[in-house]
């Protein structure tokens, strides 16, 4: 069985060492004086083949190989292929990390300011939520889910063509509420503290599907989620209607359970405010979903969670009623909360639908051109997506 394997591999060494051969000797190109030994050479490996006398190939063959090595020049790789094959192997290697480790992806939105602005290029780390099996919703090498306060890029559940980046505010079976502009988790208000309002908060928003940047005006604050600090904007009005100013630190403005500011929501009735949720009504509404009013828009991966009432008749800023969200799913919201379409209206994203964790910004412009960088935020390119 040895010889006859042995046999196979030096009939074809010979087979292509006579190929060589024939192709030089039929253009004698650089041949010179020494062409009359690689023919007789080469013939007589060829009547070996021919009688099948794999000895008498063995022996020919390293005479034959010397004379190809010396007398066959063998085309050098042309600088084109070495561009193309270096440029090939650049791409497959960038492929395989997208596929796997990091993906690249702009904000085509304000719906994310101040954490991340229109423009703003990021790379996304796939890797850490578990890997997709291509053309499947499955995931493998899951290293753990996702945490409040993650800013997250997902499929949207009602277009899952389109990718949307929001932050994770609740997980699976804790209850969220709304209420003045208020964050409530599982009956507890999201720490917060305003920083800037009046002229000092403003930004610029270009509405999708326009080219004309328009300004905005805006209060920011900054929340704390479990250690972990990052910057929303809200309305300009909302320091001027928590409480007529700023209640003392470390209370929680708009009425929040033990706070100062209490007396606030108990001798003023106060409207809600628009992005209240879940929105108070006579009755309770259906949990937010993909089905909208007329539009049936069906997400079979999509669960729709809860309303549970905690409190009939309750002031406006007091919490009233919540939203559960159901198994493996998150609740998102985006960090510019008057001006964000989010798990509010549309609600809970499955965990099978999100991408990945947004790492940092690798690219941020205005408006750029090739001609023209004065657009360039380089102020912002390499920061980290807290």
């Amino acid at each position: 069985m040895r010889s006859a394997r042995l046999d196979r591999r030096v009939r074809q060494e010979a087979k292509a060492l006579a190929r060589e051969a024939h192709a030089a000797l039929a253009v004698k190109q650089g041949l010179r004086g020494r062409a009359g030994d690689l023919a007789a050479t080469v013939a007589d490996v060829d009547r070996a083949l021919a009688a099948k006398d794999y000895q008498r190939v063995r022996r020919g063959l390293p005479a034959l190989d010397a004379l190809v090595d010396e007398l066959v020049k063998r085309p050098d790789k042309s600088t084109t292929r070495d561009y193309i094959e270096s440029v090939g192997a650049a791409v497959l290697i960038a492929l395989a990390l997208r596929a796997v480790v990091l993906e690249a992806f702009k904000i085509p939105s304000a719906s994310m300011y101040p954490t991340l602005e229109i423009n703003d290029h990021i790379f996304v780390n796939k890797f850490i939520y578990g890997l997709h099996i291509p053309l499947t919703s499955k995931k493998v090498l899951e290293l753990r889910a996702p945490a409040r306060g993650e800013v997250i890029v997902f499929a949207q559940p009602c277009t899952p063509d389109k990718d949307f980046i929001k932050r994770v505010i609740a997980t699976a079976g804790q209850s969220v509420e709304v209420r003045c502009n208020v964050v409530h988790v599982d009956g507890q208000p999201v720490a917060h503290q305003l920083v800037a309002a009046g002229d000092a908060c403003g930004y610029e928003d270009m509405p999708e599907n326009t080219t004309t940047w328009l300004p905005r005006s805006c209060s920011e604050y900054v929340e704390t989620v479990d250690g972990h600090a990052y910057h929303t904007y809200h309305n300009a009005d909302r320091p001027a209607i928590d409480g007529r100013g700023m209640p003392p630190a470390g209370s929680a403005p708009g009425g929040g359970r033990g706070s100062s500011d209490e007396r606030y929501v108990t001798t003023h009735v106060r409207p809600g405010d628009p992005q209240d949720f879940p929105e108070v009504d006579d009755t309770p509404p259906p949990p937010p979903s993909c089905i909208v009013g007329s539009d049936h828009v069906e997400a079979p991966d999509q669960a729709h969670g809860t309303i549970v009432v905690t409190k009939q008749h309750a002031e406006p800023c007091e919490l009233q009623m919540h939203y559960v969200v159901p198994a493996d799913h998150v609740f998102v919201m985006g960090d510019n909360r008057a001006n964000s379409n989010d798990s509010r209206y549309w609600g809970s994203v499955p965990i099978k639908n999100i991408k990945g964790k947004a790492l940092f910004i690798w690219l941020s412009y205005r408006d750029w051109t090739p001609t023209h960088w004065g657009g360039i935020r380089w102020d912002r390119i390499g920061n980290f997506v807290k």
